[in-house]
């Protein structure tokens, strides 16, 4: 080789060697990453597993029922693997889950794979109703209450919030039923549907709003409305309240920064300086606002579901839990769980887009 191509080939591998610590730079986040992912989702399930062996509900009489005799109870005792040390019950518990069996339900006398999968598309469906709500009233009511601070509306707004913390759902969700439903007869009481159209449609995604505005059946769509409207709105009204009171507290630090005073000084008016600058700045946090907001939803659903009979995953949680069914209770705390990370992650791939400096 000669002497003159020896400067021209350092740079090219000066940087191949750049883009290949780059890659295991990249390598190493994922990696890092999916082992979080992994770990938190185990020791949730540790915990929860756990705790249910460390409770004093016996799983036996919640197969056998309480009149059960002694050599059955023995045998179906020795079937569940709980004649065996703790740990390796879990191990074995472990084993299933990683094969996709989470066990058979007591209650139900099905898998809980296909029981969480039939329950949670109306929790899914509920959750929704309730956070686009949220965004829709909440963001620019928190805005518009920032921006009018000490003024009427301002005051209407943190009335809303503080009434949407403090008074219980269920409650609430009892007065709404006895105005709503008893005495105006405006909506449908419980379930997500009339028993007159059960088993008319076959569900495509689960989602009873959509699956009836697919099949432009749109009596059964008004019939889903008619019965979700209700519970939707009060989740809503609780997201609502939540949002609207963290949107007011970011425009408002918005509000005081030297920007702000420098965009006034150009003549620009209060919507512009909201809509184009105050509103860019905050949306991230938003974004996380309203992940946390349906990921609570998804999760803390359980008081509407009963006071309405949704049949979602609080009611099917609920009714694990009262009738001592622990695989019914660590499949939807497994589920919950994984939501979670899964809302997490999808976050934090929407901050890259919203905002250049994550990037």
């Amino acid at each position: 080789m000669s002497a003159a191509s020896r400067p021209s080939q350092a740079p090219a591998d000066e940087a191949g060697a750049e883009d290949h610590s780059e890659r295991l730079a990249v390598l190493g986040r994922v990696a890092g990453r999916i082992l979080s992912i992994v770990l938190t989702l185990l020791g949730l399930l540790l915990l929860t597993f756990t705790m249910g062996r460390l409770l004093p509900a016996d799983p036996v009489l919640a197969i056998t029922g309480a009149e059960v005799n002694k050599a059955t109870y023995d045998r179906v005792y020795q079937e569940l693997g709980l004649d065996r040390p703790v740990w390796e019950q879990f191990l074995t518990y472990l084993g299933k889950v990683l094969r996709g069996d989470l066990g058979v339900s007591a209650t139900t006398g099905h898998s809980v794979l296909t029981d969480l999968a039939h329950v949670f598309p109306a929790t899914l469906e509920l959750a929704m109703v309730a956070v686009v709500t949220g965004v829709l009233i909440g963001v620019p009511l928190g805005i518009v209450a920032a921006v009018n601070r000490g003024k009427p509306i301002d005051h209407v707004a943190r009335i809303i919030g503080l009434a949407g913390h403090s008074v219980p759902i269920f409650w609430l969700g009892l007065m709404a039923l006895l105005l709503f439903y008893a005495k105006l007869h405006w909506v449908d009481a419980s379930g997500r549907l009339s028993v007159f159209y059960e088993g008319m449609m076959e569900p495509v995604t689960g989602l009873l709003l959509l699956d009836t505005a697919m099949a432009r059946d749109w009596d059964m769509f008004r019939d889903v409305v008619s019965h979700i409207a209700l519970p939707g709105l009060l989740l809503g009204y609780y997201s609502v309240a939540y949002i609207s009171r963290m949107t007011r507290s970011f425009v408002l630090e918005q509000l005081n920064q030297e920007y702000v005073v420098a965009a006034r000084a150009k003549g620009l008016s209060t919507f512009q300086i909201v809509w184009r600058h105050v509103f860019k700045n905050i949306r991230v946090q938003l974004l996380t606002i309203v992940a946390l907001t349906l990921g609570g939803l998804l999760d803390g659903a359980v008081l509407i579901e009963t006071v309405f009979g949704w049949p979602g995953l609080g009611q099917y949680l609920t009714r694990g839990l009262t009738m001592n069914d622990m695989n019914v209770v660590m499949g939807a705390v497994l589920l919950t769980g994984t939501l979670f990370v899964t809302i997490n992650l999808i976050t934090d791939r929407l901050y890259k887009v919203l905002d250049a400096r994550t990037r």
